[in-house]
């Protein structure tokens, strides 16, 4: 085991058989790799700061104790490259028995996000449904069909994008006071509050500002559940269950696509075919809730808040069996979080500021790659694939296979997702991220060319190819950038960083939204398919 061989080589040190060199493992790889390499320079910085600092005159007692001081750091040191390492080279299986809570309260958490996948793809389905196209829109005179009119469309999707904004940024400050957990909590009966509005609209103004005000938990969302699965999980399972974040998204889509279709086949011409759907929301805040408070918080949130005991506590309800071995990966994991918080909080606040996350070179330039990397999850055309049964419609494809055309192709998604898990294990990450793009490209450029023909069968296979495109995007772009930025930030500023990634990606989304809604609106450019040519150049 390698705890105990830790421990031999920590006896080797104390009676100076062993060598006082601290060496990085050759096989550490990948984001944090960088985070261990700070480790290499411990002891040199103690052994610094203790020349400096130290007075004139020592006796040998003094010595000996700052001798201690080296040697504890040197464990310490020891102990997190061999926990950093432990979990690097676990296997999957391994890992999933020895951490099955830690996974278990991950995939707990990130399901939060299937109510916000639900809701933005309701919002663009009600654009297609009959009765909410009488209540709420008017009639084109050119074409004859009642619709939603495109500034309104816009409307709608910019006040839950600049919700989503208000809650990322409140949910940094929210989660330095009160952590993870409650901040969670808190957002899951906000949003149950908010959901009253969504159901009694009476105007498209109300679903504004029930959008807007549904935004706020919505962002919180989608710092935290990405946040809390790195923090919690080892490194053997960090790919699986951040990326899992993608799939309730695609289960939440999923959901609105079987709802909006059965909406559509039974309440056409009912107000429950939009009120419906709002009133499923209510189902799910209390049972989350509830199992949240049971979760254990991110022990980094609680070391950095110098809560050690409730920090221990935590990582042993992450672990299975009750055994020296568990004692041992708790106590190297505990010196890992310390240590790596340690050395990013000298000469620093201990809760960093969003001005940290640009400040220096280092810090600047992860915060570029992970703003960069979220970015490129929209600008790709995925809003796209969020208004699927929209652009079918627009397509020529008739509103009842529109709805059955999404509702193939979240489970394409889904699919993709499973099929990325076992690709990560071959394909490094910006690997399948940049292949998943030219994917993209290809096919949008081919959907662009059935668009210039009205044939019944370049309609049907416009439509049968944005399929595809949902299957690659989720296959090599969705679920790795979930991954990419949780692993690129500090400990330190990890949610911070997240938060403005985020913030960055829906900043830009709106733009995309503007201008996918133009494309696809028949009182505008009324591009239809033929807009898989801009999309395609923009990838």
């Amino acid at each position: 085991m390698k705890g105990i061989s830790s421990l031999v080589n920590r006896k080797n040190i104390n009676s100076g058989s062993g060598s006082s060199e601290v060496d990085i493992l050759p096989n550490d790889r990948g984001v944090n790799s960088i985070k261990m390499e700070d480790l290499k320079k411990t002891k040199s910085d103690v052994e610094l700061y203790h020349m400096e600092h130290a007075p004139g005159a020592t006796s040998p007692d003094d010595d000996v104790d700052n001798d201690n001081v080296v040697t504890e750091i040197m464990n310490a040191t020891q102990d997190a490259q061999a926990a950093d390492e432990s979990e690097r080279t676990m296997p999957l299986m391994k890992a999933l028995k020895t951490y099955p809570k830690a996974a278990a309260w991950s995939i707990l958490v990130s399901t939060t996000l299937i109510m916000e996948g639900y809701d933005t793809a309701i919002l663009g389905a009600f654009y297609a449904l009959p009765i909410f196209q009488h209540k709420f829109g008017s009639e084109n005179h050119h074409t004859g069909e009642w619709e939603i009119s495109v500034s309104w469309q816009i409307g709608l999707s910019l006040c839950y994008v600049a919700g989503e904004i208000v809650g990322l940024q409140i949910t940094g400050y929210f989660v330095d006071f009160m952590g993870n957990r409650y901040t969670l909590i808190f957002a899951l009966f906000t949003l149950a509050a908010f959901t009253f509005i969504l159901y009694f609209c009476k105007s498209l103004g109300m679903i504004a500002v029930g959008e807007a005000l549904c935004g706020m938990p919505w962002g919180c969302f989608q710092s935290l559940t990405v946040s809390y699965a790195s923090e919690i999980c080892p490194l053997a399972l960090r790919y699986y269950l951040t990326t899992y974040s993608n799939l309730c998204w695609l289960y939440g889509q999923l959901f609105a696509a079987g709802i909006m279709k059965n909406s559509q086949n039974k309440y056409a011409n009912s107000e429950l075919g939009y009120k419906l759907p709002f009133a499923l929301q209510w189902i799910w805040p209390l049972p989350m809730a509830i199992g949240i408070f049971l979760a254990p918080e991110s022990p980094w949130w609680l070391i950095k808040k110098g809560k050690i005991d409730q920090a221990r506590k935590s990582l042993e309800r992450t672990l299975s069996g009750k055994s020296v071995e568990k004692d041992q990966l708790v106590m190297r994991e505990l010196e890992k979080i310390k240590l790596t918080i340690d050395q990013e909080q000298k000469l620093k606040d201990s809760e960093g500021s969003y001005m940290d996350c640009i400040k220096d070179k280092v810090n600047r330039r992860r915060t570029r790659i992970t703003c960069l990397t979220w970015v490129g999850q929209t600008t790709c055309g995925a809003a796209l694939i969020g208004y699927s049964t929209y652009f079918y419609e627009k397509a020529g494809v008739s509103t009842e296979t529109s709805f059955t055309f999404s509702i193939i192709q979240y489970c394409l998604g889904i699919a993709a997702t499973f099929i990325s898990w076992w690709l990560s294990k071959y394909v490094g990450r910006f690997d399948l991220y940049a292949t998943g793009l030219a994917f993209q490209a290809v096919m949008f450029f081919i959907i662009g060319g059935l668009g210039c023909s009205d044939t019944k069968g370049a309609k049907m296979g416009s439509g049968a190819l944005l399929m595809v495109v949902s299957f690659f995007y989720n296959l090599g772009i969705a679920p790795v950038v979930f991954c990419l930025v949780s692993e690129l930030p500090s400990s330190r500023l990890r949610t911070k960083t997240i938060i403005l990634a985020r913030n960055s990606y829906n900043v830009i989304q709106i733009v995309t939204m503007v201008l996918i809604l133009y494309q696809l609106n028949s009182e505008k450019w009324n591009w239809g398919a033929k807009s898989g040519f801009f999309w395609g150049h923009f990838v």
